[in-house]
């Protein structure tokens, strides 16, 4: 079997992964009634865990696949077409507006800030999580410290100075892809983005920041 940096953390973030997904529950207190957008998500990440929502509605810029309804009776999805930082929604149309690990991957400044204030109009309730930029292993990468350094460095050293390089040993255009569209956001920053928000911070080892949570109740 080919080895991947899959191979690497999986293992680690699925332990996360569930403890923050019950800090969700305890938080966001999703009804049986809700219909729930997940901006960016697709429905294998809500079939892990036991159905929360009358619907939840997954949207992408792209049809996702791999969704076979006969196969999970007890769970309703609508996979849907469109763009997180435009989206064509009425103000407050979902209870709950979710978004796990997306809006880093969005590039810019200005992007990142679209998608968060389209977020906080669609839902009624917020859930969005982002890897802190604090956090010195860069979580994409698996590499110490490669975030913090300029554009045109990281693009001369992600393959074969980094994990992410050197067991997908991407093209060089799966690397400028990479750096591109991955910029991950300060505490200050996703703070701003939004504003009435709580934030919550979620730490490895107990104090280094590993990632960011704004949530709206």
């Amino acid at each position: 079997m080919k080895f991947s940096i899959q191979t690497l953390y999986q293992p680690i973030f699925r332990i996360w992964r569930r403890k923050r997904f019950g800090l969700f529950l305890a938080k966001i207190r999703p009804r049986p009634t809700d219909i729930l957008l997940d901006v960016g998500g697709y429905p294998h990440f809500w079939l892990q865990y036991p159905p929360i929502a009358a619907r939840i509605d997954t949207l992408n810029l792209h049809l996702q696949g791999g969704w076979h309804p006969e196969e999970f009776p007890n769970y309703s999805f609508d996979r849907i077409v469109g763009d997180g930082c435009a989206m064509s929604f009425a103000d407050k149309s979902y209870d709950i507006a979710f978004s796990n690990s997306v809006i880093e991957h969005l590039g810019s400044p200005e992007s990142q800030a679209a998608f968060a204030s389209e977020i906080m109009r669609v839902g009624r309730k917020i859930w969005v999580q982002t890897p802190a930029f604090e956090c010195p292993i860069e979580p994409h990468y698996l590499t110490p410290f490669v975030h913090w350094l300029p554009v045109y460095l990281r693009r001369k050293i992600v393959r074969n100075f980094t994990v992410w390089g050197l067991t997908n040993r991407p093209s060089l255009a799966q690397i400028n892809e990479m750096v591109d569209t991955t910029r991950l956001l300060s505490k200050k920053e996703f703070t701003n983005l939004f504003p009435d928000c709580l934030i919550l911070t979620e730490y490895m080892l107990g104090f280094i920041p590993k990632s960011y949570i704004a949530y709206r109740h």
